[in-house]
């Protein structure tokens, strides 16, 4: 799964890789070194403008945790950070999402833990590892999003009539990321990147074909400091080194 990740770069950064166009005024997204559940994420898609009806590859923030339209509230969003690549053309929660509203959700890299049992007078913890490719290129891991109507705001023109969320696919762990955790989020290749993104591209089998191998090439892993298990704490410091000695990830 991918319960945490970190996404620093700016929106002229992610604009200038992605090829797509800034996010709106007044969606400002600070840098994270902690990015969790429910928090707004920026997104890469593709969507026809309402002026022009033309379609346009935009910059925008997202609410990580996808809703469902049909959903009655938005409680379970939360649990659904992560969609299994293996079944996520078939779920009802994502089908209606794999099939015309897909994104990319653009990170330095994503936090996975392990258990480190009880010793010598030291309690069990879990201990963090940050995961990135080698080379510090930008992670673009593949998602999905939603739009879902709240009842309780009664203007359709209200922006809190409106819940944008998503969730990212993940798949079977390779390389560093399979010593650490069985599952990682499924990132795509530069050269798939406009398939992914079209909303008339609707084939599920050659959509199911990009998602066959993580993009990105080699994973670097790192044990950093167990603050980053508070998620109310944030910053570069969270990818220091632990103190003391650290059991390599098995």
């Amino acid at each position: 799964m991918c319960g945490r990740y970190v996404s620093t770069r700016g929106p002229e950064d992610l604009s200038g890789l992605f090829q797509a166009a800034p996010p709106e005024p007044g969606h400002v997204l600070e840098p994270s070194w902690n990015v969790a559940p429910t928090d707004a994420v920026w997104a890469v898609l593709e969507r026809a403008d309402r002026g022009s009806g033309l379609l346009e590859r935009r910059l925008r923030p997202l609410r990580w945790g996808l809703v469902p339209s049909w959903s009655k509230s938005p409680s379970g969003g939360p649990k659904m950070i992560n969609a299994r690549v293996e079944t996520v053309h078939e779920k009802p929660a994502y089908r209606r999402a794999f099939a015309q509203r897909r994104c990319l959700l653009p990170a330095d890299g994503f936090y996975e833990w392990q258990a480190v049992p009880a010793s010598a007078g030291v309690k069990a913890y879990k201990q963090p590892y940050f995961i990135r490719p080698e080379d510090g290129a930008v992670m673009a891991m593949a998602g999905l999003y939603e739009f879902w109507r709240d009842p309780g705001v009664a203007d359709d023109d209200d922006p809190a009539a409106w819940w944008a969320t998503c969730t990212i696919i993940t798949t079977e762990a390779t390389d560093a990321a399979g010593r650490v955790h069985p599952r990682m989020p499924l990132a795509l290749a530069p050269a798939d990147y406009d398939a992914w993104l079209d909303p008339s591209h609707r084939d599920a089998d050659e959509l199911r074909a990009l998602l066959a191998a993580p993009g990105g090439g080699r994973l670097d892993v790192q044990a950093v400091s167990t603050a980053v298990n508070n998620v109310r704490n944030n910053g570069p410091e969270l990818l220091d080194d632990p103190e003391g000695p650290v059991p390599a990830p098995e």
